[in-house]
């Protein structure tokens, strides 16, 4: 799989898979140890993730993104926590659970003391999240009812998604309480910019 590696900040990097999907993963260095998110594997990342530090474990976020997290995790002699109920002993981070459904099943992470919010597919900035204008989207089936409870109140200073680029600095609070505010009234804009993509 061809990777494009970005999304570097004071805390981590990402990567993401050069697809349609812009399927991304990312390295979150937090409590001395660094926490890998929704896994997609390729030439390089071992030696990236290495040098950031020592990993802690993989967490699968969306029960659908399976991606490469169990090869990876054996690979790097780390557990592989998928959609966790229950935060892993140490851990540096909230679980925030965005739905439990059947067909859906999906946690967010909270980094308190670095301000790191990560999520699967609740929020993206893939062009098939956004609305013109939009640094960052709910899903486009969420929109109708966005995950207000997990995520309404945090104030991150970094926003990581499974799919595109993350938001970071001082605008990231704001744009994140936007876009859940206005989620419902820029659905039309919404599935009108995906549709032109």
């Amino acid at each position: 799989m061809k990777l494009r590696f970005g999304d570097e900040f004071e805390h981590g990097f990402g990567w993401q898979a050069e697809d349609f999907l812009r399927r991304t993963s990312h390295a979150v260095l937090a409590g001395g140890w660094v926490w890998l998110i929704d896994v997609v594997d390729g030439a390089g990342i071992d030696e990236r993730i290495r040098a950031l530090g020592e990993p802690a474990g993989i967490v699968q976020l969306v029960d659908r993104h399976g991606r490469d997290c169990a090869a990876v995790a054996e690979r790097l002699g780390v557990p592989l926590h998928v959609t966790p109920r229950d935060t892993p002993p140490g851990a540096p981070f909230e679980l925030r659970p965005v739905l439990s459904r059947r067909w859906w099943r999906e946690v967010a992470l909270w980094f308190p003391a670095e301000r790191i919010l990560a999520c699967g597919d609740a929020l993206g900035s893939a062009g098939y999240f956004v609305a013109r204008g939009e640094p960052l989207g709910v899903h486009p089936l969420l929109r109708l009812i966005p995950p207000r409870r997990a995520l309404d109140g945090l104030e991150p200073k970094h926003i990581l998604f499974g799919h595109g680029e993350g938001v970071h600095g001082v605008e990231a609070a704001s744009a994140l309480h936007e876009a859940l505010a206005t989620s419902r009234r820029r659905l039309p804009a919404a599935l009108l910019s995906a549709v032109r993509r």
